[in-house]
């Protein structure tokens, strides 16, 4: 069973059952875990869905149910970076300083009010799904898209609406990565919001290890015939 959160309106097709929409708090969770007799949790949500995964921790603590945590690897800096780490969005606003620029928004739709307050910057807002209402900003243009972005096409992306700073989460993978090597080769300042500490529950960084996880948690699953 996979959940989505429900926040994007045509996500992916996937090859398992899909429920949509929140589970109502950790006690909404641990219900529907019990409810569905449910052997093994794994929250393989984004690094920055702080809500669930706090709230994946507690209903796996009250219900007994096994939970992994699937998180990729965060980007580090290499040669050539020009970041600027901030701990949330109104510091990255704040960030990117008085002066007015050109500056790329790869952030989720629900993060960009803050920047209504720095109204001096021209904005490229780039998300996937379009962004209704716009900013209530005198200069912001959008595109919509759905990873993963090539370095080639994000570097195209940049020149051609003169970008002078990127602002975006430290996602990590591959999908998105394209951006922040784009950035590099073009010598732009980097906004980049730290990742809010995750609960203390094992936690693993790749599919093939979820997977074997999840066979040595359900080995006992499978004698029992279930």
């Amino acid at each position: 069973m996979l959940s989505l959160a429900g926040r994007t309106a045509a996500p992916a097709r996937q090859p398992v059952t899909v429920r949509t929409g929140g589970f109502g708090g950790a006690s909404g969770l641990a219900d529907y875990l019990s409810a569905e007799r449910i052997d093994a949790l794994i929250d393989a949500t984004h690094p920055y869905a702080a809500v669930i995964s706090a709230n994946a921790a507690r209903a796996a603590r009250s219900t007994g149910v096994p939970l992994l945590a699937l998180r990729r690897p965060p980007w580090l800096p290499v040669p050539g970076d020009r970041w600027i780490e901030v701990e949330d969005v109104p510091s990255a606003v704040t960030a990117l300083g008085a002066a007015p620029r050109r500056v790329f928004l790869a952030l989720g739709r629900k993060e960009l009010a803050p920047f209504v307050e720095a109204p001096q910057h021209r904005y490229l807002v780039r998300s996937v799904d379009p962004v209704d209402p716009p900013l209530a900003v005198p200069h912001a243009a959008y595109v919509t898209g759905r990873g993963p972005f090539t370095e080639n096409d994000d570097r195209a992306l940049l020149r051609e609406h003169g970008i002078e700073a990127v602002v975006a989460k430290n996602s990590g993978g591959t999908a998105t990565y394209g951006k922040i090597a784009a950035a590099r080769g073009l010598g732009l300042l980097v906004v980049m919001l730290a990742r809010p500490p995750p609960p203390e529950v094992s936690a693993v960084e790749t599919v093939e290890d979820a997977l074997a996880w999840l066979d040595h948690v359900c080995a006992p699953c499978a004698d029992r015939g279930v």
